[in-house]
């Protein structure tokens, strides 16, 4: 597993896909809440970063699908999947190992944001400050979050050799987990209970409340569900793919 880890890290920054991927995020994190008058922090008029925890599950939505889609896609398509399978390696180590690789990744885009909570925290009014418990929160929340969206995507990228198909499966599935089921709640044939019951099936109730700055162990039972659940279909995919292969 950690061969694979380490493969994984490798391949992802030798080519400039990998370092582009990182920056993309921070350019558009930057742009949207210190360029653009909008959905600037600096016009808020209160120090806090919520426009960071609002706007980074959306550009998750792009690049944790450009971090994923290869990561199986391109095993099958050069045929070094079959190779693997010869190993003395099982196939969760093969699932965690590209997982982490993903997940580090995700970790690495996500630390220099850190930058914008400094930068907050030296502008704001020295009496009030930031909500600190909030932003930890939000952050666990975030990680969390990423870690979900990869699972899916490294699930996306095992059920093809197509590394664009699994790039767009990856970013619906994403989609329909965050903000699909808080959508569907609000058609009326679902008002009176089942609203609610359907908010909850998606990522965007349990992100919401982690941002609070109360951590739930119902929200983080139900992010490591939906985690486990995509890894063991990956599982299963690629057991299917290799026998019918």
């Amino acid at each position: 597993m950690l061969a694979i880890f380490k493969k994984e890290i490798h391949q992802f920054f030798s080519s400039i896909t990998g370092y582009l991927a990182v920056i993309l995020f921070l350019l558009a994190n930057g742009l949207f809440l210190f360029v653009f008058p909008e959905t600037s922090l600096l016009d808020a008029g209160y120090a806090n970063l919520d426009g960071l925890f609002e706007l980074a599950p959306m550009i998750f939505l792009l690049l944790i699908p450009a971090i994923t889609m290869r990561s199986l896609a391109d095993e099958f398509k050069t045929g070094t999947m079959e190779l693997l399978s010869t190993k003395p390696i099982t196939w969760w180590q093969i699932v965690w190992g590209k997982f982490w690789a993903a997940v580090l990744i995700v970790l690495i885009a996500l630390l220099p944001t850190l930058v914008y909570y400094v930068a907050m925290a030296q502008l704001s009014v020295s009496n009030t400050g930031l909500d600190n418990g909030s932003i930890i929160g939000s952050y666990i929340g975030l990680f969390l979050l990423g870690s979900t969206f990869t699972a899916i995507g490294i699930w996306a990228s095992s059920i093809t050799s197509n590394a664009v198909i699994a790039f767009l499966v990856a970013i619906f599935t994403c989609y329909i987990f965050y903000n699909g089921f808080d959508a569907l709640s609000k058609v009326p044939v679902f008002s009176g209970g089942a609203d609610y019951y359907l908010q909850m099936a998606g990522i965007r109730y349990h992100y919401n409340s982690i941002s609070r700055g109360v951590i739930d162990s119902r929200d983080i039972i139900y992010f490591l569900s939906v985690t486990g659940l995509m890894l063991y279909l990956t599982k299963i995919s690629l057991e299917r793919k290799i026998w019918q292969g």
